[in-house]
């Protein structure tokens, strides 16, 4: 992909995809994968802590579409208004002001790979620490079948970008912490970002 730009028709999220951060959001464990959609306007290159109330994050294994199969692989930051996404829940509404505002989508570069397998992993180190971590082995749907089930509801346009879910450790975001997001492969990071929170 070198340093393509590529804008995305539309960015679709697979929430509650790690047991244990359903668990972590005292969520129930669904019946049926659970897809949201972000706009291609949700993308920033800027990692902010409040618009109109703090913000949360929840890091991602994210995968690029090409030709309707997987492409590319990154990291990417599924940013979170969640006092106003409980509110939503409670009344059986729509996520979508708390989840697709402007600024609610932060990607690292994407990297072109041949094959996904469970060795991918994704790590969210804050102010150095390692926060969240988790690989594909770990999540209900894998990336295939994500594909699968999307292909029949949804045409996956070239340059879409999946979000496949966040493991436990997503937390508030406070004004000058470090974000830095990575990829491995093996335990090699292939792709990664840094971000300070503004």
């Amino acid at each position: 992909m070198g340093e393509r730009k590529i804008t995305p028709s539309k960015i679709i999220c697979i929430g509650r995809n790690y047991v244990e951060h359903i668990h972590e959001l005292n969520n129930e464990i669904p019946d049926d994968m659970v897809v949201f959609i972000k706009p291609n306007s949700a993308i920033s290159n800027d990692l902010y802590s409040v618009k109109q109330e703090p913000l949360h994050y929840e890091g991602e294994l994210c995968l690029l579409i090409q030709h309707s199969q997987i492409a590319a692989i990154g990291f990417g930051l599924d940013i979170t208004k969640r006092k106003l996404q409980s509110q939503l829940k409670a009344k059986g509404l729509p996520w979508e002001r708390a989840k697709a505002f402007d600024g609610s989508a932060v990607f690292s570069p994407f990297v072109e790979i041949a094959e996904l397998d469970n060795s991918f992993s994704l790590q969210l180190d804050i102010n150095g620490k390692n926060i969240q971590s988790g690989n594909i082995s770990l999540m209900m749907y894998k990336p295939d079948e994500i594909i699968r089930q999307l292909q029949t509801f949804i045409t996956l346009n070239d340059g879409d970008i999946i979000m496949t879910g966040t493991p436990q450790g997503v937390g508030i975001i406070q004004s000058g912490d470090t974000f830095h997001g990575k990829i491995l492969h093996h335990d090699k990071v292939i792709t990664d970002a840094e971000w300070k929170a503004k």
